[in-house]
């Protein structure tokens, strides 16, 4: 079945009709995994019927019943029993339990029943997230997986979230919003509460959402917050890959990937592979960082002594390829949504195919350290109501590096535009100011493309003024949190394609620093001491000191690769020629497939150094993918030929 590795799991409601829906789920290729890993976990309601059904392939499932009361647990290894019995027994309720889950270190769904409530849910980093629909007999069921409730409901693909995913940023709320009808996102630090069926009849509809999670206050000096994070990272770290004997890294050269290097090297395994793609810039300093990181390591220069094996595989420059090769090679996923990251899939499934031939079980990212450890201008909003005095400080030295006007700065300090306001008002027909813009609202403006259809406009158009004029709420009622929040969970969706081409190889692939723990640590430090325009990454380079060497906590540069992705339009024109050559995008009427046609023959037309195309390039990719997943059946069985 292509288009559908990826592992997940549903939660059905304890009934016939329920039961049925079981039997209807779709079975993943497990023969295109190394290995043929895969495999059904089933966890039965007490009546026998399945209640949670688990196709995992890279992820474990760990489980525990005390009579009426259950917990699941889905993450990146398996719970101990005596671990789960610790978290289940004593807690009364749903805050009981998520007090005790909160010292939990990984990535984790989790399905709970307790106390006659069955609920789930996912990360307040957005990596793990849940959908619902309603099944026409079984009522209401949950996934992990979108594309499991349409094949399951029948549920059409929905053009407004469709045209809405060709921008390159998509905002919260509207980032919710599922590519096919009747599906529902729950919102990241929400969870969701499944009414329990009674037998044989369909549960009730509506399943409400309760908030689990909220940001921590920013009151931690830098250094007690900094030993948290150290904390939190060497925990998620170990909770990925402690105890495995070959893992791997990306070590890029940069200060995230150097810092979960030395974080895993900690962990003793016998091998370690870290792997760099070289640049083709010459004033890359990328290549230069990563060789000193592995010179330093290999000389026992850390205080954490280890007897790990180190390997260093350079992939010279002239083997990685270009952004938008092999483009019909994203059939092999169905991700959650298109993703503006595809273009680059040959370039990550080269990384990761290369990880998986030294025989590494799990191979580590830095993904997540930008969004997370940089620091987003919009942040000096919050500090001035506080502070303005160093918020101002802070901020002439941002403005000074960034060319900011004085007048348009101080204009953007002193906004007070509410969230639906600037919401109504976040995309535009005109074009966007590249530079000496400063960035100081809920969010980025974004321009429409040259290529979008008028009916692709006013689709998007409609879905900004629909959730705006709906009175959105905010993620954090401080614009720097809600924009820093946002950003971790924009990048968390992104960073799952890189999950997914790990299935298609069998090598699961972690980023730590999407753990909830890491999120919280670095959210709880004061924000004039968590970020400065003077400083790279303050509050990481002091959580990492003794772990990486100060030598290479050093680095304040960071590489781009720009100048990859301008080449790849022109190296790979004739293949998105072929793309748009009866495109799908243009079947549902939301792109010019000849302007696009004209485009890919003028790989430097200044429209494509004005507007990225790498977001339609997705949505085409995706939908081709999508259309292709599995068939369609004829019809749904009823309740009672199921229960036959």
């Amino acid at each position: 079945m292509p288009g559908l590795l990826r592992d997940y799991f549903v939660v059905l409601p304890d009934s016939v009709a329920g039961h049925a829906v079981a039997g209807q789920l779709p079975v993943p290729d497990t023969t295109r995994t190394a290995g043929g890993a895969g495999g059904t976990v089933t966890v039965a309601h007490p009546s026998g019927r399945p209640w949670v059904v688990a196709r995992p392939l890279v992820r474990k499932v760990s489980h525990l019943r005390r009579g009426d009361d259950a917990l699941v647990l889905i993450g990146p290894d398996r719970v101990p029993e005596a671990v789960l019995a610790g978290l289940l027994e004593g807690a009364r309720d749903r805050a009981g339990l998520e007090r005790r889950l909160a010292r939990l270190p990984g990535l984790h769904h989790v399905i709970a029943h307790l106390s006659g409530e069955t609920w789930i849910r996912g990360t307040a980093s957005g990596l793990r997230r849940i959908y619902h629909a309603r099944h026409a007999e079984a009522g209401n069921i949950a996934s992990d997986r979108p594309a499991v409730l349409a094949h399951l409901t029948g549920a059409p693909l929905d053009d407004g979230a469709l045209a809405l995913r060709m921008l390159d940023f998509l905002p919260h709320p509207l980032s919710r919003r599922v590519l096919w009808r009747g599906v529902h996102e729950t919102g990241a630090g929400y969870g969701l509460a499944l009414p329990v069926a009674a037998p044989g009849m369909a549960a009730a509809p509506g399943p409400p959402e309760y908030r689990w999670w909220e940001p921590p206050p920013p009151e931690l000096s830098l250094t007690e917050g900094a030993r948290r994070l150290g904390d939190a990272v060497a925990a998620s770290v170990r909770a990925h890959i402690g105890g495995l004997d070959r893992i791997s890294c990306e070590l890029s050269g940069g200060l995230d990937s150097t810092t979960l290097t030395f974080a895993a090297r900690a962990t003793a395994p016998a091998e370690l592979s870290l792997l760099t793609v070289a640049a083709r810039d010459r004033y890359s300093e990328d290549e230069t960082w990563a060789r000193r990181a592995v010179e330093t390591a290999q000389g026992g220069h850390t205080v954490t002594p280890d007897t790990s094996a180190l390997a260093h595989h350079i992939i010279p420059a002239d083997q990685a390829p270009y952004f938008y090769a092999d483009l019909t090679a994203t059939a092999a996923e169905l991700n959650d949504e298109p993703l503006p990251v595809a273009p680059g899939r040959a370039r990550a499934h080269l990384l990761l195919s290369r990880a998986h031939a030294t025989g590494s079980r799990y191979h580590l990212t830095g993904y997540g350290g930008d969004e997370l450890f940089l620091g987003l201008p919009h942040a000096y909003q919050d500090l001035f109501h506080g502070n303005p005095l160093t918020a101002w400080n802070h901020l002439s030295g941002l403005r000074h590096q960034l060319g900011w006007p004085l007048l348009p700065t101080l204009k953007a300090l002193l906004n007070r535009s509410t969230f639906p306001h600037w919401l109504a008002g976040a995309v535009t027909t005109e074009p966007q100011p590249v530079t000496r813009t400063p960035l100081l609202s809920w969010g980025v403006r974004q321009s429409l493309r040259p290529w979008f259809t008028d009916h692709a406009n006013a689709l998007i158009t409609e879905e900004f003024r629909a959730a705006a004029a709906g009175q959105a709420e905010p993620i954090d009622r401080w614009r720097g949190r809600h924009v820093d929040i946002d950003a971790v969970r924009m990048g968390a969706r992104h960073f799952q394609a890189m999950e997914d081409i790990g299935m298609t190889i069998g090598l699961p692939v972690a980023a730590p620093f999407y753990d909830d723990r890491v999120l919280e640590a670095t959210l709880a430090v004061r924000l004039a001491e968590r970020i400065s325009p003077w400083r790279y990454k303050p509050l990481l380079v002091e959580a990492m000191r003794g772990v990486v060497p100060d030598a290479l906590l050093a680095r304040t540069t960071k590489d781009h690769m720009s100048s990859d992705e301008h080449q790849g339009l022109r190296e790979h024109a004739p293949d998105l020629a072929d793309l748009w050559t009866g495109s799908r995008l243009a079947e549902h009427g939301l792109v010019d497939a000849h302007q696009l046609l004209r485009l890919a023959a003028e790989p430097f037309s200044p429209v494509l150094v004005e507007h990225s195309i790498s977001s339609t390039v997705a949505g085409e990719t995706w939908l081709r993918t999508a259309a292709n997943a599995w068939p369609t059946p004829d019809r749904t069985p009823t309740t009672s030929e199921a229960s036959r």
